[in-house]
């Protein structure tokens, strides 16, 4: 038998709900990057594959920070009430700033180095 459930420190859940968010926004990166590298292989070969990859690792390293940020948020939460022992988190941001840039890379290499245009 469990013991009694946690205490609802989060009326509205928010925290929840930024994870589940965040946890979208990987899968949507992840999706994305192997799109791209599967439409541009084609025209770039194993840059396109390459980049695609790296796509990929973005992927997961915000899944991974996101999913880190929201076990420490709980933590906080559960355990002081508040957010005030909290350091900034940065990682999740990050990594899709890295992933939105190889992205655009990917589509500038496309265009620029398509053999059929």
């Amino acid at each position: 038998m469990t013991g009694a459930p946690d205490r609802v420190f989060d009326d509205g859940l928010q925290a929840e709900r930024t994870a589940l968010a965040w946890r979208r926004t990987s899968l949507a990166l992840a999706v994305a990057a192997a799109g791209a590298g599967r439409l541009a292989a084609p025209a770039l070969g194993v840059l396109a594959l390459a980049l695609a990859g790296l796509g990929l690792v973005q992927a997961v390293a915000v899944g991974w920070g996101a999913a880190r940020r929201y076990r420490a948020v709980r933590r906080a939460l559960t355990s002081h009430g508040d957010l005030s022992t909290l350091r900034a988190g940065g990682l999740p941001m990050a990594a899709l700033a890295v992933s939105g840039a190889v992205t655009g890379l990917l589509a500038l290499a496309f265009v620029v180095l398509d053999p059929h245009s």
